[in-house]
């Protein structure tokens, strides 16, 4: 039997990000992650620029744990005994705690379809996910059909693309990122990705498996297949809550918590994808985070006040520029509403605002204004009155540039790299965009915060040159 203190299952992102908060607020005491991988964890969106070859695994993976933290690698947490407070392994251990998180993730989900699993249950031969770095170095020959056209079925055909595969989109909706985008908006990213050389399966429903060959239902009844040498499945995924469920936990989508990420047992919090938070959306990394933020500071400080995330959909999509602000479809009606069309360079644009604050938005194309825009909804700031003006992203908007940002303002949403962090590195001494990126991995995502990157590293090199010393204080010794 190990240990007391903060125990959390799980060594993801999130796990990742809570344990590192916990010390910035000033929690030192011993903190016990089991992880039932053995390898090491990794930065999950950054995936599909390990599966394109733009960053080696190494870059993606997770730093070592801050502080006093024991690292249980390849340890699977099976039996929670909440009466007795003991959370016990697959090895026969038994780790008991003050405090136990829940950070176990979610599953990749495998359609019932004939073929898709092997004897033992696993994907079968030719079928994987992309949840893990193996899957994404995983070799798959030159043709690939992705089953499912949400966010993680586009990136990853774009990026199978890219590396140089003859890509098949499945999906079985009329446009992709049908939950996200309405007909215009989907219908122009269609296009797109068409344009980028993935063939798109629309509207089709897949019907079974077998090697090498998926079989199809198309919309007019009739049926077909599609050839490849692997099959990739992105299908969603669904909330690990089995250990929760066991431990007599309140569970329904995911382990049921209150705004402070508390279970129906004070002593146990869930974060992340495994929980089902009052006021986050599922699945979401930004979601993830602030959960984390807030159980960190709960156990930290003794309080909390959960400050919910404001959703930014980024997908990772290099040339496509696409962006969803807040709801696509707001619960409550806007008090305006600008719509945007350009058809002709594959450029969409949709805004919702309420009393001059924009609540939400769908941009595709609009590579100067996404920027801006993102940090006008983050920030609950005015949105300037010429709108297209802010779309084609001229001088005429507010100032909101990064010399504005405080501390805290997200300038890279695939690492979470703030401001702050920036200015942090670049005083350390990383002067250059480059330098930036190596430092704090801002830039490495889809790259879409790269000029907001520079700009922010511009206003530094600035201001160090206005308070500079123009000659070398007497006695500095240099």
């Amino acid at each position: 039997m190990t240990g007391t203190g903060i125990l959390v299952v799980g060594n993801g992102p999130v796990a990742h990000r809570f344990v590192e908060r916990l010390r910035h607020h000033g929690r030192t005491d011993r903190v016990t992650v089991l992880d039932a991988a053995d390898s090491p964890a990794c930065h999950r969106p950054l995936l599909t620029s390990v599966l394109d070859g733009s960053l080696p695994a190494t870059a993606v993976t997770l730093a070592p744990p801050p502080g006093d933290t024991l690292l249980a690698a390849g340890t699977r947490a099976v039996r929670i005994d909440r009466a007795r407070r003991l959370v016990h392994t697959e090895h026969g251990d038994a780790h008991r705690y003050d405090r136990l998180v829940l950070a176990t993730g979610a599953t990749p989900h495998v359609p019932d379809l004939p073929g898709l699993r092997g004897p033992d249950g696993r994907p079968a031969p030719g079928v994987s996910t992309l949840r893990t770095l193996a899957d994404a170095v995983r070799p798959r020959g030159e043709r690939v059909t992705v089953l499912g056209g949400g966010v993680l079925g586009v990136e990853a055909a774009l990026a199978l693309r890219r590396a140089g595969h003859l890509v098949t989109l499945v999906h079985r909706h009329a446009w992709p990122l049908n939950r996200r985008l309405d007909r215009a908006a989907g219908e122009l990213l269609a296009a797109r990705l068409a344009a980028a050389g993935v063939e798109l399966r629309l509207s089709t429903t897949a019907t079974g498996y077998s090697p090498g060959r998926l079989a199809l239902t198309r919309p007019d009844g009739g049926r077909g297949a599609v050839e490849g040498d692997a099959l990739l499945l992105c299908t969603g995924a669904e909330p690990a809550t089995a250990l929760a469920r066991a431990a007599g936990l309140p569970v329904r989508a995911g382990v049921l918590v209150d705004a402070d990420t508390r279970t129906g047992d004070p002593r146990v919090h869930a974060i992340g994808d495994c929980a089902e938070h009052p006021d986050e959306p599922p699945g979401t990394l930004r979601s993830g985070w602030a959960q984390a933020e807030t159980a960190a500071r709960l156990l930290a400080t003794g309080t909390a006040r959960h400050r919910p995330s404001r959703p930014v959909l980024r997908p990772r999509t290099p040339g496509l520029d696409l962006a969803v602000l807040g709801e696509p479809e707001p619960a409550t009606p806007p008090d305006e509403t600008i719509q945007l069309t350009d058809a002709a360079r594959g450029r969409y644009a949709r805004l919702h605002l309420t009393g001059g604050r924009l609540t939400g938005a769908v941009l595709l194309g609009w590579e100067r204004a996404i920027a801006d825009l993102v940090q006008l909804h983050q920030r609950d700031l005015p949105v300037p009155r010429d709108r297209l003006a802010l779309l084609l992203g001229r001088p005429t908007r507010p100032a909101t540039g990064p010399v504005e940002l405080p501390d805290h303002a997200v300038v890279c949403h695939c690492n979470n790299v703030t401001a702050g962090t920036l200015a942090h590195a670049w005083h350390a001494g990383a002067r250059s965009t480059p330098e930036l990126a190596a430092a704090t991995r801002a830039t490495t995502g889809c790259g879409g915060c790269a000029r907001g990157v520079e700009a922010l590293r511009a206003v530094l090199a600035a201001r160090a040159d206005t308070t500079a010393p123009t000659r070398q204080p007497a006695g500095s010794g240099r």
